[in-house]
């Protein structure tokens, strides 16, 4: 299945809720859902949102979350199944899981504005692990791992802002935005996700 090519702001759109897919348009006046919070297509002008069903609601989760993260199925199914074999709460498992992956460590440091746009400084070698480049967004971080631009790309032109900047980021990582270098502090736990996820509907989806 490919990457989905639909625009970013539709997508926000379409779930109702803001994604955070473009940086910082997202907390700016020009978000679509600011000035158009309502579905994409025919029934876009509707002043309400269509009442879904239960599996209705659970599929809209995972596919908010799907979309929120960047992944395609074959790749969350694999994410949930892993979950679901671990000790604890598999929702939970399964958030920690798509936090702990390079992308989304590269956009929670502050080093990207989103993660779509950490997922490109990943793709193109700009990040390493413990001292080696890696190029794999899906990559999984571990505690204790360090995380750095590469020392060849650190005077890009996208990287310059963040030099010396104020970052606020969760407390499972730290960045250094001097030196360019961070640090895998601990494993994520449910806490230290913010976003507006349910994702026991999730569960139910999958354990249908």
């Amino acid at each position: 299945m490919a990457r989905t090519i639909q625009p970013d702001c539709r997508q926000c759109r379409r779930e109702g809720c803001k994604l955070f897919l473009k940086g910082e348009r997202c907390t700016s006046k020009k978000c679509a859902m600011e000035r158009r919070p309502v579905i994409p297509g025919q029934h876009g002008n509707s002043k309400r949102r269509v009442a879904f069903s239960e599996y209705g609601t659970q599929l809209r989760e995972k596919q908010k979350v799907k979309r929120m993260y960047g992944v395609l199925e074959k790749q969350f199914r694999t994410y949930f199944e892993e979950a679901d074999k671990k000790a604890g709460v598999t929702g939970e498992n399964m958030l920690s899981l798509l936090e702990r992956r390079l992308d989304n460590v590269v956009y929670r440091m502050g080093i990207a504005s989103s993660r779509k746009n950490a997922r490109q400084i990943v793709n193109h070698g700009h990040i390493t692990v413990n001292g080696r480049r890696v190029n794999i967004p899906s990559y999984r971080v571990k505690a204790g791992d360090i995380i750095a631009i590469k020392e060849n790309k650190q005077d890009n032109e996208a990287f310059k802002p963040l030099r010396g900047s104020k970052v606020v980021m969760p407390k499972w990582v730290e960045f250094d935005t001097n030196s360019f270098s961070g640090k895998v502090v601990a494993l994520p736990v449910r806490e230290d996700i913010d976003a507006d996820i349910k994702e026991q509907l999730i569960v139910e989806l999958y354990s249908r």
